[in-house]
């Protein structure tokens, strides 16, 4: 549920904002879910990842100086990776 995802994390945005919160840290895999398992062996998993990302930022999210820390997987030469 990426859009579910997106949103709930950009909720805890701004919920960080209005406390005050210079950084926000998140939980592995927050962006996708950890309910993936086998979806993590499929491409557009990885791609709606990014997207997710690049929608946190359009909306706004790390506005304000406020350092996020976002976890998802990311695919790299060929290797599959939980990142921050």
């Amino acid at each position: 549920d990426f859009d579910g995802n997106v949103g709930r994390v950009m909720k805890s945005c701004e919920e960080a904002k209005r406390a005050g919160a210079s950084y926000r840290l998140g939980p592995e895999l927050e962006i996708c879910g950890y309910g993936c398992e086998d979806h993590f062996l499929e491409a557009d998993t990885f791609q709606h990842c990014w997207e997710s990302l690049a929608e946190l930022f359009e909306k706004g999210a790390t506005d304000g100086g406020l350092l996020c820390d976002f976890g998802m997987p990311v695919l790299h030469n060929g290797a599959r990776y939980n990142c921050r």
